[in-house]
């Protein structure tokens, strides 16, 4: 019989720990937990290392991730205090179809949201699903999403449809800004939705931070925004990715690293 990898990625650790415990009842299913999006980015490397890679992730909507500026695996929609930044569940839904895309992710709400389910469709994610569904319905998204099906409560697909509608139409304004910018504007673009700092680019590009500083300035301009975060925002709706970073947080067995 095929086994079936799944990665739980939720900082609350008994709601976890109590879910991986159910999954792991079932004679087809290996399971772990993390407790953060670095834990499991480096669960991934370190699976895929020993040639056992996840088959599904099942991350939470709110997860909270906290990363040092410079060392960000996965995009960064916002900048805390201490050169940090917090990262929800779709953003490391983005970081992993962009590192590891065989991966299938799938979404654990606490409530129905379509537009953070569109958000997540368009990072990647494979479904989206109530966190207090029955063990019946994962394990049917579960194995649904590894034939390549995408699963939705039904409820929520009116607005998601909407939602991605209008994302399209705002998809195409945000490319031509995009297409506006020089190779290297857009190679520091890709670092900004990484979430690097400006020290961290200019040490990835070779570049001084002054010549960052004015790259930066320049790809905002371009854009026509003011911030990082609105440069990152439209990036993504361009489909923009980050460039390529590694985790770097260890998973501990089974049970939250």
């Amino acid at each position: 019989m095929a086994r079936i990898r799944v990665l739980v990625v939720d900082d609350h650790r008994i709601f976890a720990e109590s879910l991986a415990a159910a999954l792991a009842a079932e004679p087809d299913v290996d399971v772990s937990a993390a407790g953060s999006g670095p834990a499991a980015l480096r669960c991934l490397e370190r699976a895929a290392a020993e040639g056992r890679r996840y088959d599904v992730m099942l991350i939470d909507a709110e997860l909270g991730i906290l990363a040092t500026a410079g060392t960000r695996a996965v995009p960064v929609p916002d900048s805390g205090p201490n050169g940090t930044a917090v990262v929800d569940g779709i953003s490391l839904v983005a970081g992993v179809r962009s590192g590891q895309p065989s991966v299938r992710t799938v979404v654990l709400a606490e409530k129905d949201d379509p537009r953070r389910a569109a958000l997540a469709l368009q990072a990647g994610a494979s479904g989206w699903v109530a966190k207090d569904c029955s063990l019946q319905r994962l394990l049917t998204v579960i194995r649904g999403v590894l034939r390549d099906e995408t699963h939705l409560p039904a409820a929520l697909l009116t607005g998601v449809l909407r939602e991605l509608t209008t994302a399209r139409k705002h998809r195409t304004e945000s490319e031509q800004l995009v297409e506006s910018l020089t190779p290297r504007e857009r190679e520091v673009l890709r670092c900004m939705v990484a979430g690097l700092g400006r020290k961290a680019v200019a040490e990835r590009l070779f570049l001084s931070p002054h010549t960052v500083r004015t790259h930066m300035q320049n790809v905002l301009g371009k854009l026509g925004v003011h911030s990082t975060l609105a440069a990152v925002a439209l990036a993504r709706r361009a489909g923009v990715g980050p460039v390529a970073l590694s985790g770097d947080v260890v998973e501990r067995g089974g049970q939250l690293a």
